[in-house]
């Protein structure tokens, strides 16, 4: 019977979206990621039968204690985000944990792969094969579940296709558009997942995991224009290879470059998939592409009804189908020996009198050009002079997120096609601290990404020189301390 369940990539797409459904099943969950401050911030850690659990495949774990006591596995991790190097990443992390479950009392795994083509080679499809084979080897029962593309807010390939559609007037996109995929929505990919613990196979499986109906990429993106009210307009290029579509990928899209680049591999072929094996096993509705649309549509806000954005009412009633899933972001990042104490007074100093701590008459010129259009960033404005709490309006932005000494969040006030917010992040790394400046943007259709390339000038230093002089400004403070009480 199985009790104990290790999630291996919880912070995934699908892991993040697993685990509350394993946990309300009252299954106990460990649940893992490379970054545990990833993890908390869902919230998780406030769930009794949730343990967080951080862990990173590619170095030195103790597996055999992560192991110890758990009846199964899930696992969903994959080195895509890793950039040109993810195949040796991922297959090597897939050989540590396989050799660990061989020493362990683990009754099943099952591991979410992908679909594989029939003609023509992908790297990034062939790592996914590669890891089940691998998976394999530990002589413990996978179940290995080959999916294609997953419909659903924030699934990588869906979001690649959903921002081409709300971003371009014209889609520009490589030959094989026309290639077939077999999309499955989320909630039938995570109703499988779940039913399969209720089974206890002896033997490994291999099934595909598909939706009611092949589609090609073309057609995909055409029904969610018209889920959008857009008329898509589609121009496939013979000469846009793999690697200029890729680089392409880069401008239009907010998934994350990487993933975005590895998919590309994926996306050239035609994956034919057979789900009758599974659909046998575990019956249930599969909803149609149109279906699982307009149910992912439906859920979209949830990217703003989150910790990242203090659940904050006015980002919720600012969010507008259309704006992109993943934010486009600039920032800068600074060691310095100053303390998150120091750091953090200075931080609170944000706007009104003292400004933005660098150029500030580039923030006086966008204030203006916001003023030229009927906003209101004229209208200087600070509670208090030295200290920040939630809530607070400084200038044209609104406290969203607060934690002392760490971290400060500024939801974007002024007139602009998108939504985006202003982040400070304070870390302290023991021999010194780390200062990070960042700007998120999540645009709304062309005109957002034109705005946000047309602010690209000014992120190339802008937030460079405020790190520098946050840090400049906590020395000048720190010396000036010392001269008081000598």
């Amino acid at each position: 019977m199985i009790k104990t369940i290790l999630v291996v990539g919880a912070s995934g797409y699908v892991g993040s979206h697993l685990v509350p459904e394993l946990a309300n099943s009252g299954y106990q969950i460990k649940a893992t990621g490379r970054n545990l401050d990833l993890l908390e911030k869902r919230g998780w850690g406030a769930i009794p039968n949730i343990e967080l659990v951080e862990l990173d495949l590619n170095v030195h774990s103790d597996l055999d204690g992560l192991l110890q006591g758990v009846d199964a596995v899930f696992f969903l991790v994959h080195g895509m985000n890793h950039g040109h190097d993810f195949i040796d990443i991922e297959l090597h992390a897939a050989r540590n944990f396989s050799q660990a479950l061989k020493q362990s009392s683990v009754q099943r795994v099952i591991y979410l792969g992908a679909l594989q083509a029939k003609q023509g080679n992908s790297r990034h499809l062939d790592a996914r094969k590669q890891t089940g084979e691998i998976l394999r080897e530990s002589g413990i029962p996978v179940t290995e579940l080959r999916a294609g593309i997953i419909v659903g807010p924030g699934s990588a390939a869906f979001e690649v296709m959903r921002d081409f559609v709300y971003h371009l007037p014209i889609i520009i996109a490589p030959k094989w558009v026309k290639s077939h995929n077999s999309p499955i929505a989320l909630r039938n990919l995570l109703h499988y997942l779940l039913e399969l613990l209720h089974f206890n196979p002896c033997r490994h499986q291999i099934m595909d995991v598909t939706g009611p109906e092949a589609i090609s990429y073309e057609a995909q993106m055409r029904k969610l224009g018209a889920h959008a009210g857009k008329n898509v307009r589609i121009l496939p290029v013979p000469l846009l290879t793999p690697s200029i579509a890729a680089y392409w990928l880069k401008f239009i899209t907010s998934v994350p470059t990487n993933i975005a680049r590895a998919l590309i591999g994926g996306l050239r072929f035609d994956l034919a998939a057979n789900g009758s094996a599974i659909q046998s096993l575990i019956p249930q509705y599969l909803l149609t592409y149109d279906e699982a649309v307009e149910e992912c549509l439906g859920h979209e806000s949830e990217v703003v009804r989150s910790e990242i954005w203090g659940f904050d009412p006015d980002a919720l009633a600012r969010w507008q189908t259309g704006y992109g899933y993943y934010p486009k972001q600039a920032g800068y990042t600074l060691k310095t020996d100053a303390t998150c104490q120091q750091l953090w007074d200075q931080v609170q100093l944000v706007g009104g009198k003292e400004g933005y701590f660098f150029a500030n008459y580039l923030w006086r010129i966008r204030e203006w050009m916001d003023f030229a259009i009927g906003g209101d960033a004229l209208k200087r404005y600070r509670r208090d002079p030295e200290k920040l709490q939630l809530g607070d309006k400084v200038d044209s932005w609104k406290v969203i997120n607060l934690v002392p000494n760490r971290f400060l969040s500024l939801l974007f006030g002024m007139k602009a096609p998108g939504l985006g917010r202003l982040e400070f992040t304070i870390e302290d790394k023991g021999e010194y601290r780390e200062i990070d400046i960042r700007a998120w943007w999540h645009p709304a259709g062309f005109s957002g990404l034109l705005y946000w390339f047309a602010m690209m000038p000014a992120h190339l230093f802008i937030f460079k020189g405020m790190t520098h002089a946050l840090v400049k400004r906590c020395k000048a403070k720190a010396r000036e301390g010392k001269s008081i009480t000598q």
